[in-house]
């Protein structure tokens, strides 16, 4: 590759190295000039260009990318297309991903040119997720250097996926009186939660004294009939001789190792009956926010047997006590265009989970109120049926059983947000985790807006996908903002790292993106949060 000023007329062939702008000529970095180039370069009184000129034996960047790519088992991922020199690859399934440091370090040091960047070893991945990208430096990279470099991915598992398998789970929690029974409810619907992307499953829940003798008959129980058991103590682990690494032991098992240096997740415990798995989850497992408990739980649940030396070595990393959250730096970023073979499609998430606070005592939900003889959920999952999205999510919580037995019989997929308690921002996410593999935008429609129509909704997707996607868009009345709203792949990142009672506001006042604003009249503002909004607005509350 000869790097340098090339005279314009004869450059045909060369790749810029930089772009050009002058009269009437505007090319880019990368451009392969024509001859027809050339001519408009120097008739634009261009006399040199900055340009790279490949000598035999060289491949071009995207080439080069290719190649390199190729070479990578591409079992449980799929490549992008090579642009600018760059080849991403993201995961295909729900799983672990694995990569081998070893190799990426030989592969990166044979030379300057050639890159490759991955997420961290057994990272948990969701379809979609970007877990590695390959970067060539110039412009064009000899050959041979490439196939050296690919020689090293080449037969060896350097980097890959691996999926989650499905697990028949068994939960047992022990109990204290100061244990308030609604905290281990949550507590088994998160879990249900953490479970959900393996496709696993909980055959059940057993509750028992907080006593090393009648935890370790349940374990027994569960151990014979499932294929992990989880441990809840009502108290946390203090000593390898606690109720919880006691009761394994007295049931037959051994204790693999008690604590670990992952911060929150300090106290978890491992054991194992038979071959069966026993997590003692630590007590910040309770809580949705990342922690030793996740890391411990993906590995079994992508096929692999933790033992001591696994858990001691997870120190470096494992610091996370002053992370509040754990963004994706896989996710496609604030400005840039969405990514994945579904990124045109949009999926309508049907908010139902709250708890109608300002219904007063008269215990009426709002949600089930009945407008033309229809309940209100019912008639706001219609609306969003009927207004051509690829996917209608309804996220329930409060009074879950009742909501959806209102919408019982439609095609809508149902998500029942475990956190609903914790405000809006439980709902956002629980409707995103649901649909973000698939799908390139969200509209989030509140259900207890009765004037919102199946038109409104229309216009609101007409106007995202005229827009070409990478926007913001939202119902205004009189030009002032309201809801519904789309929001793009861009700002999927942020939604997770909401928290609290929040919405979407506070991301379409920073995500920086163009916003679109709708004129859908007074339905964008009208709401139905007291009983006197419900009649206002022609609703009969039911009991």
């Amino acid at each position: 590759m000869i790097f340098g000023d090339v005279p314009a007329g004869y450059a045909a062939g060369a790749i810029l190295a930089h772009g050009i702008r002058a009269e009437a000529v505007s090319l880019s970095k990368g451009h392969r000039l024509s001859e027809d180039d050339c001519r408009r370069l120097v008739g634009a009184g261009v006399q040199t260009v900055i340009a790279v000129r490949l000598e035999p034996g060289d491949l071009d960047e995207d080439a080069a990318a290719r190649r390199l790519a190729e070479a990578i088992g591409t079992d449980h991922m799929r490549l992008s297309a090579a642009a600018t020199g760059r080849v991403n690859l993201h995961a295909a399934v729900d799983g672990l991903f694995l990569v081998d440091r070893m190799a990426i370090d030989r592969f990166n040091r044979i030379n300057p040119a050639i890159t490759l960047a991955t997420l961290p070893d057994h990272a948990s991945v969701r379809p979609g997720d970007m877990v590695a990208t390959i970067k060539i430096i110039p412009l064009a990279v000899p050959q041979d250097i490439v196939e050296r470099a690919a020689g090293v991915l080449a037969g060896a598992e350097a980097l890959l996926v691996r999926p989650f398998r499905p697990h028949r789970v068994g939960l047992v929690a022990t109990v204290l009186p100061n244990l308030k029974t609604s905290v281990m409810d949550k507590t088994r619907l998160l879990l249900e939660s953490r479970l959900s992307p393996s496709g696993s499953r909980l055959s059940g829940e057993v509750r028992v004294r907080h006593e090393a003798g009648a935890l370790a008959d349940a374990l027994v129980e569960v151990a014979q009939r499932d294929e992990l058991v989880i441990v809840f103590g009502a108290s946390a682990v203090s000593d390898r001789d606690d109720v919880i690494p006691a009761a394994i032991r007295r049931s037959g098992g051994r204790v693999e190792h008690v604590g670990m240096p992952v911060d929150p997740g300090n106290l978890l415990v491992l054991g194992y009956i038979g071959e069966t798995p026993v997590i003692g989850a630590p007590g910040c497992a309770r809580s949705p926010k990342e922690n030793g408990f996740d890391w411990v739980l993906a590995r079994i649940l992508a096929g692999e047997k933790p033992d001591r030396n696994v858990l001691t070595g997870m120190g470096v990393g494992g610091l996370l006590a002053e992370i509040p959250s754990r963004p994706r730096p896989r996710e496609a970023r604030v400005g840039s265009r969405p990514v994945g073979e579904h990124a045109g499609r949009i999926a309508i998430l049907v908010l139902a989970a709250g708890q109608a606070r300002r219904m007063g005592s008269s215990g009426k939900h709002k949600l089930l109120a009945e407008f033309d003889g229809m309940p209100l959920v019912r008639r706001s999952a219609d609306a969003a049926l009927a207004a051509g999205a690829e996917r209608v999510i309804v996220v329930t919580g409060h009074r879950a059983q009742e909501v959806e037995a209102a919408i019982s019989g439609l095609p809508v997929g149902i998500v029942r947000n475990a956190l609903y308690e914790d405000g809006m921002s439980t709902s956002l996410n629980a409707g995103l985790a649901a649909v973000e593999a698939e799908c390139g935008a969200v509209l989030v429609h509140l259900a207890d807006m009765p004037r919102v129509s199946s038109e409104d909704l229309r216009l609101l997707l007409a106007a995202f996908r005229k827009a070409g996607g990478n926007v913001i868009v939202r119902a205004v009345s009189g030009g002032m903002r309201g809801n519904p709203v789309i929001l793009p792949r861009s700002t999927f990142a942020a939604i997770r790292n909401l928290s609290g009672d929040v919405g979407a506001r506070q991301i379409i006042e920073t995500s920086g993106l163009p916003v679109i604003d709708v004129e859908i009249g007074p339905a964008a503002h009208f709401d139905v949060d007291t009983p006197e909004a419900v009649a206002e607005a022609g609703g009969v509350l039911r009991d």
